[in-house]
């Protein structure tokens, strides 16, 4: 399996962002964090999609925090 197929738990994605389960939630209902795949009980998040949203805070940050 390569990376772009990588599903990360809440945890990973918690250690990947900094951000609190509360901030990411938010996030999700807001629009700005990328939505979870549901697998049976479990949440998982695309691992690409996780990177590519921490690109875009990168990328935020050196234009003056537009988009």
């Amino acid at each position: 399996m390569d990376n772009t197929q990588r599903l990360l738990r809440l945890p990973a994605v918690i250690a990947a962002t900094g951000l609190q389960r509360s901030t990411i939630y938010d996030g999700i209902r807001g629009g700005t964090f990328p939505k979870p795949v549901k697998l049976a009980r479990l949440s998982a998040w695309p691992e690409v999609e996780v990177t590519a949203w921490i690109a875009d805070r990168i990328r935020a940050r050196g234009n003056g925090g537009e988009r």
